[in-house]
């Protein structure tokens, strides 16, 4: 994976289930991974290897938000190329996030 996101930005994602009461429109999204057309949005993090979030394997009608491994993420390497994670994503609701 390029640009592992530290311990100090990990720690910064709510735990899991700890927004479970927010609507998913209103999720804080705190990071973005992508490659190719696939894209993650986070939302919580178990602090350890489990994020919640919205997962987009490039097909909108079968996108849905679950749980996320973060070392299945940073296993992932297609013909060379590996999982990114946006440099430039600054924390935003769901609804806007969706946009990109």
């Amino acid at each position: 994976m390029w640009n592992i996101p530290t311990q100090e930005e990990l720690v910064l994602i709510p735990r899991l289930y700890e927004t479970e009461h927010i609507p998913v429109e209103e999720k804080i999204i705190h990071l973005h991974f992508f490659i190719g057309q696939c894209d993650w949005y986070i939302a919580e993090f178990d602090g350890g290897d489990l994020f919640f979030g919205y997962a987009n394997l490039g097909d909108d009608e079968m996108a849905e938000w679950g749980y996320i491994s973060f070392q299945e993420l940073k296993d992932i390497c297609i013909r060379g190329i590996e999982v990114d994670r946006d440099l430039y994503w600054k924390p935003k609701k769901f609804s806007f996030a969706q946009r990109y």
